[in-house]
């Protein structure tokens, strides 16, 4: 039976401005109105890519986008940053309305979209159970049935009465995901909020959400860019690319589109090709300098660009083609002081014996100064690691970030 239904649902926003942004505006949308003809708006807008400069007032933030979801599926939905997976789920949640189109559901919808979302940060933890309860649509009796579940899944039973605002991130997020699960929805929506939680966290709730659609036949939408995540829990994904589906599908066939999709494939450089005006560091090429081999060298380049003498901290980090990150190097680990001056800075590093086994993998970038980043990239470049010699204890086990220590950084030279 189909739970969930999106006909031709588009949303249109005004860049740079809240609403409309302007009283001419308003005026032609009202005196088309009236006249019972269509808002003249709808006819212009670009498309929804974030990297483009912009050519209209107006941007598509999703455009003709339909599907079904029939009850206990769990669909995931992926796609880049700005791609419109927030902006769907939030129609989906009714947070926000569509610009066109109409969304058919049966049964009541959780949503868990941001972390602290419909929790009162002077209230405690308690009382943020039974308002987000209410909000959700459950009477003061089913919410106290399902009380102590709720605190024990959370593990926050000891700030169960202290507020809300003292709490972490990671403890917000536990106590939200625990009310939204526990509540018995007909439809459970997650947005990428779990990332903030610990490895712990994530298992157990990918675990309950797996028993809600399984065991209670319940329909769960999932968001995240951990695609191990998705392809775990998920039988069926839509790929939004542009504000658009691009695919919908088999999850493993979801999956490995949005992993080649405008992916630098087995590259040995990336460039930036305009300049961020927002970041006062940032990266602004990275270059291979080395064969890619188990056991052997790697060695590599950066280019970072900084508006000020800085000291930084940079970090690569290598993924499996599922996203899933393995190994890392960071110059902090190594006690390397690494001192940007003012304008365009070279940094190369190289790691011996490249603990790698043969296959694909991605690397991401990071510079940083401790907990601050001034730029990120998830995935620059995708490699192909070539069969080598190593030894047994050097090859990278798939756990969550081990550094390698065995790696050297030089600035500047």
């Amino acid at each position: 039976m189909t739970i969930l239904k999106a006909e031709n649902i588009s949303k249109q926003y005004r860049l740079g401005n809240v609403g409309t942004g302007t009283l001419s505006h308003d005026l032609n949308r009202f005196w088309h109105n009236i006249r019972g003809k269509e808002d003249p708006y709808l006819k212009v807008g670009a498309v929804n890519d974030r990297s483009s400069k912009a050519k209209s007032d107006y941007v598509w933030a999703l455009r003709d986008i339909n599907f079904e979801v029939q009850e206990g599926e769990v669909l995931g939905i992926i796609g880049k940053n700005g791609a419109g997976k927030s902006t769907l789920l939030k129609i989906l949640s009714r947070v926000t309305s569509p610009t066109t189109g109409v969304i058919k559901t049966k049964g009541r919808i959780a949503s868990l979209l941001e972390v602290g979302t419909g929790f009162h940060p002077e209230l405690t933890g308690r009382e943020n159970i039974y308002l987000n309860g209410a909000i959700l649509g459950m009477t003061r009796g089913e919410i106290t049935a399902k009380l102590d579940e709720i605190v024990d899944f959370s593990g926050c039973e000891m700030y169960i009465g202290t507020p809300v605002k003292r709490y972490s991130s990671g403890m917000t997020v536990r106590l939200a995901f625990a009310v939204a699960a526990h509540l018995e929805p007909d439809i459970l929506v997650v947005d990428e909020v779990l990332a903030v939680g610990d490895a712990e966290f994530q298992k157990k709730a990918i675990g309950k959400m797996q028993d809600i659609s399984k065991g209670d036949g319940r329909t769960v939408l999932f968001v995240s860019h951990n695609m191990a995540s998705v392809q775990n829990l998920c039988s069926r994904a839509i790929l939004l690319k542009s504000g658009s589906i691009f695919i919908d599908g088999n999850v493993d066939e979801v999956v490995n589109e949005y992993l080649s999709i405008d992916s630098v494939l087995y590259s040995q450089s990336f460039a930036v090709l305009q300049t961020p005006q927002h970041k006062s560091v940032y990266i602004k090429s990275f270059k291979i300098t080395s064969e890619v081999r188990t056991g052997a060298t790697f060695s590599f380049e950066y280019e970072i660009v900084s508006q000020t003498e800085k000291q930084v901290d940079v970090a690569i980090s290598f993924k499996t083609y599922q996203e899933v990150s393995i190994y890392q190097i960071y110059s902090g680990h190594t006690n390397e002081i690494l001192i940007l001056s003012n304008g365009c800075n070279k940094i190369s590093g190289s790691i011996r014996e490249l603990p790698l086994i043969q296959g694909d993998y991605s690397i991401s970038l990071w510079i940083g100064s401790g907990a601050i980043t001034f730029d990120f990239y998830p995935t620059i470049v995708r490699i192909k690691v070539l069969e080598g010699g190593f030894k047994k204890n050097h090859i990278a086990e798939y756990r969550n970030f081990p550094v390698i220590a065995n790696a050297n950084w030089t600035i500047n030279d």
